[in-house]
């Protein structure tokens, strides 16, 4: 019994985790498809040798690559861009 609860509360604090990541992913797609695949596509993502291993890290490779595409996004769009690309891809807490 005391497994089965154990089991069901670590599922839930994970979502509660993933969810609890402020942003819309669903406008965060569009932003990403819009602004990011100009320059790539998702394989930069999935790929083994990534280089964004932290939340702090994706945060600042959405500010260079900001820079570098001279997109000028505001803080509710570069978090919901890190909010769809870390529910789709990263799954960071």
């Amino acid at each position: 019994m005391k497994a089965i609860l154990c089991a069901s509360l670590t599922i839930l604090l994970t979502t509660i985790a993933y969810a609890g990541l402020p942003g819309d992913a669903a406008a965060g797609k569009r932003l990403h498809d819009a602004s990011c695949t100009g320059c790539h596509d998702s394989s930069v993502y999935t790929r083994k040798d990534r280089s964004i291993r932290t939340l702090d890290g994706l945060k600042h490779q959405l500010e260079g690559c900001a820079h570098a595409a001279k997109q000028n996004f505001t803080a509710a769009q570069s978090q919901d861009i890190i909010k769809y690309l870390n529910d789709q891809f990263y799954h960071f807490r």
